[in-house]
């Protein structure tokens, strides 16, 4: 069977022990933590290994079964060193973590492959791999590029159903790519132009702001449950080698307001679920 995984940006309200809690009774096989804030201003958990709360996270995953696949953030900056990223490894292989989820925002791609491979040496030491994710609103935007600076690297390449059709990357992209590039797909569902305009919540998620693009804004709080847009999910999980292990990443802050953390997982699984129905009817 496909392994389903929930990524943290889906309920990055809830600690990472709570997200232990609640995926496991929604039916999830596994988690994404985010060990390391990814934006100014967004919360950033005490996930040092030994912290009460990295010890309260592992008694729930040893409880329940679940496992950590991936942690996130690190951003890829001209000035990213060691000191940005050994605090999140560390913390990252304490929860048995297997990759770190990073963004190329250097627009210099020499000094990008030189800093992502720097960070591949040392998370390979700690049984880690970084994924470089190409972001629609970073300068690496398309999974060509990513594959291309990430093979360099040695590092490997995070899908993401939204920015690979927000950054103009295509099925053909994906399915070009090496089987060993894709550890992970992530899914969520949208239209397939992005939007003009938002209307956004009042109130929005830690660390976002209103003043932000509308593709980063989409990306944070307005992703749509699989099945209600238009994304050709069913096609992008046929384009990925057989039962790649699928997060589903679906921040969707109006529905978020109007159910509980556990009804919004299960809805968020059932989706998953559905999807794969879906692909193995049609392979």
């Amino acid at each position: 069977m496909t392994p389903i995984g929930l990524a943290h940006l889906t309920l990055l309200r809830l600690s990472p022990p709570e997200l232990v809690s609640t995926a496991a009774e929604a039916g999830y096989d596994f988690v994404g933590i985010r060990v390391n804030a990814a934006t100014e201003g967004e919360h950033q958990y005490p996930m040092e290994p030994g912290s009460p709360m990295s010890r309260e996270t592992l008694q729930r995953l040893g409880d329940t079964g679940l496992h950590v696949r991936d942690i996130e953030f690190l951003t890829l900056r001209p000035d990213t060193g060691p000191s940005h990223w050994r605090p999140a490894l560390e913390a990252g292989a304490a929860l048995g973590a297997r990759t770190v989820s990073v963004v190329g925002a250097d627009p210099d791609r020499r000094r990008l492959t030189d800093t992502l491979a720097a960070l591949t040496a040392d998370a390979a030491a700690l049984g880690i791999r970084p994924t470089l994710e190409p972001i629609s609103y970073q300068p690496v935007r398309t999974v060509t590029e990513a594959a291309r600076i990430a093979t360099a690297a040695g590092a490997a390449v995070l899908l993401d159903a939204l920015h690979i059709q927000r950054g103009g990357s295509t099925l053909d992209d994906v399915r070009a790519l090496d089987a060993d590039l894709i550890p992970c797909l992530q899914l969520c569902d949208g239209p397939l132009t992005a939007p003009n305009h938002l209307d956004l919540p009042a109130r929005l998620p830690l660390g976002m702001s209103a003043d932000g693009s509308v593709l980063q804004a989409e990306a944070r709080v307005q992703r749509q449950l699989i099945g209600d847009g238009e994304l050709p999910l069913a096609h992008l999980v046929a384009a990925t080698p057989a039962r790649t292990p699928l997060s589903v990443e679906i921040p969707h802050a109006a529905l978020q307001s109007r159910l509980t953390p556990l009804a919004f997982a299960q809805r968020t699984l059932q989706g998953a679920r559905d999807l794969l129905t879906t692909v193995d009817t049609h392979a």
